[in-house]
């Protein structure tokens, strides 16, 4: 008989993206979740984690996981610790593809742009994430007075991301980026509210605010009370660099029309992601205008979640009221 879970530890990298997802669909269980955070160190550093001889070793406060925990392990390090501890009679979801052989979990979930399947693969459009429809309406009460205009303008957002391993984004491509921003707001008479992220660079973040603040609009890069899920919840139109599946999935949960930001490079997977939210009605890619079009918000999260539960016996943990 398998013993019911005493709650989830999700192990991850200690990255922004990682926990989200992981958190996002622990949400939806009625059990405690806490994070183990993934540390390669020594030669681990140096090697694909597909050949860590001793994951586990790679794990944080490993000690204190209790056998009964759900383990939802996160990409590719996450998920050769994730394995060990499956082999060690825990139960283990795996979230993204793990880059190993997908037995080695209870179940994956991952995205259709993984193309990857198996008995065990739950597959989804979106990247896990806990912006639910009641987070959004509490973040629009929240924000609406702080970010909308009191004299009626519609309201313009960007989430900037920046450059990876498959994209660039340097100062000039912000700079014009930033142009291109400010145009399109002023052909609708919008504000213009940028955010920015890690990933942005400092160069490119002082290039964004420059052209930002010189045209009236406001530019978020660091500190308190972070505007994201506000301007998600408020915006009239929200426009996302593409080098982000996880702001991207979170900006077509909510109810704004987004544009997609091409950026310098290439990536298969995203490539694909995008053309299905393309094709779907749910993006556009930015070319300098914006409209509106009627847009059903997109978050694959919940189904994933009551399919995760169906598949692994967890029906009576799973949440109603979020």
């Amino acid at each position: 008989m398998t013993m019911s879970p005493s709650g989830v530890a999700v192990v991850a990298e200690d990255l922004a993206g990682m926990r989200s997802q992981a958190f996002g669909l622990a949400e939806y269980l009625a059990l405690p979740s806490r994070f183990h955070a993934v540390h390669p160190s020594g030669l681990m550093r140096h090697l694909p984690s597909r050949l860590w001889t001793a994951p586990l070793r790679a794990l944080s406060e490993t000690s204190r996981l209790d056998p009964s925990e759900l383990v939802f392990s996160v990409a590719g390090k996450g998920g050769a610790v994730g394995a060990a501890l499956r082999r060690q009679q825990h139960r283990v979801v795996q979230i993204q593809n793990p880059r190993m052989p997908l037995g080695r979990f209870d179940l994956v979930i991952a995205n259709h742009h993984d193309e990857i399947s198996g008995p065990n693969v739950l597959l989804g459009r979106t990247a896990l994430h806990g912006l639910t429809p009641q987070k959004l309406a509490q973040a629009h009460r929240e924000w609406s007075g702080k970010l909308r205009s009191p004299f009626g303008r519609p309201l313009l957002a960007a989430l900037i991301g920046g450059a990876n391993g498959r994209f660039r984004f340097d100062a000039e491509d912000a700079s014009r980026f930033a142009q291109h921003l400010v145009q399109a707001a002023r052909k609708v008479d919008a504000d213009l509210f940028v955010t920015t992220s890690r990933r942005t660079g400092a160069a490119q973040t002082d290039v964004l605010r420059k052209a930002v603040e010189d045209s009236g609009g406001i530019l978020w890069s660091a500190g308190e009370n972070n505007p994201y899920r506000g301007l998600i919840a408020c915006a009239d139109w929200l426009v996302v660099t593409a080098d982000s599946v996880s702001m991207v999935s979170e900006a077509v949960a909510g109810p704004a029309p987004v544009y997609v930001q091409t950026l310098e490079g290439k990536s298969r997977r995203i490539g694909l992601f995008l053309e299905t939210l393309r094709e779907c009605g749910r993006i556009r890619f930015f070319e300098n205008d914006l409209e509106h079009w009627e847009v059903t918000p997109v978050d694959d999260t919940p189904m994933l979640a009551r399919d995760m539960c169906q598949r692994l016996g967890l029906k009576h943990f799973l949440r109603d009221d979020i």
